[in-house]
């Protein structure tokens, strides 16, 4: 190591120019340092999200089951229930979807989806309640507070397609025949993600049987459903829209 000396200088004064030139040396050396670390942090963090769209990239897209463009759900038995969203939506069901073996439902009041139990002939009081539970809590009745409103259930071939001689139909509407059983339906909510990513808004033991995680939902007046639809995304995932489409219209919260 080779040390050069300024002759014209004493010794001390040597001495304290190298101890100068040492300190800043050293706060230099510590500058590079922070900046090495700067770099590798954002490093790392670009390999992070680089490996994270790659994961997504090879993700399949999931193909949806033909039943999920309408409310359904899987009872706590694993029979499909499955709704209109919409006067059309209730013509589609009831006209395309509607089999011999299926039991029918729909509220007192006007203005509730249509939904059918596929319960494949095997109806069980569990799982008729769980579908007059949704049919009133989808109904434009809760959506407006009305409480007292029962939901019923009659078999297909009591549903009348076209309207007695004179009268009109409302689309989405048809005549139900006969003896009607009514139920009392509760209010009984909750929300999940299926193992298959797909997302399920149903009676609680319904959603706890059929999901992988969930939440439970309350009634409440004072929740916007895009609002409510963010704050469960952020606890449980799933897609936005699938949840936003899932939730009834309103007058819900998380418990």
């Amino acid at each position: 190591m080779e040390v050069k000396i300024d002759l014209k200088k004493s010794l001390e004064q040597n001495a304290s120019d190298y101890f100068e030139k040492g300190k800043k040396a050293k706060k230099k050396i510590e500058g590079i340092k922070r900046i090495i670390e700067i770099y590798k942090a954002k490093l790392e963090k670009a390999k992070k999200e680089d490996f994270i769209v790659q994961e997504e990239s090879k993700k399949e897209k999931r193909n949806p089951n033909w039943y999920e463009k309408f409310r359904w759900f899987k009872t706590s038995e694993g029979f499909l229930a499955v709704g209109g969203r919409d006067a059309g939506s209730n013509e589609i069901i009831i006209k395309k979807h509607m089999e011999k073996n299926d039991l029918v439902f729909h509220t007192e009041a006007a203005g509730s989806p249509f939904f059918l139990l596929k319960a494949e002939g095997k109806h069980t009081e569990r799982s008729i309640q769980e579908v007059a539970d949704a049919v009133y809590i989808f109904s434009k009745s809760f959506k407006a507070g009305v409480g007292g409103v029962n939901s019923l259930w009659v078999k297909p071939e009591q549903v009348s397609l076209t309207p007695p001689s004179g009268e009109y139909l409302e689309k989405g509407s048809f005549i139900l025949n006969g003896k009607k059983n009514l139920i009392a339906p509760r209010f009984n909510l909750a929300i999940g993600i299926c193992e298959d990513g797909s997302v399920m808004c149903a009676p609680i033991n319904a959603v706890k049987k059929n999901c992988v995680k969930f939440i439970e939902l309350k009634q409440s007046r004072n929740e916007k459903t895009s609002d409510l639809a963010k704050q469960i995304k952020k606890k449980i995932g799933g897609d936005l829209d699938e949840i936003v489409r899932a939730l009834p219209a309103g007058n819900v919260g998380i418990k």
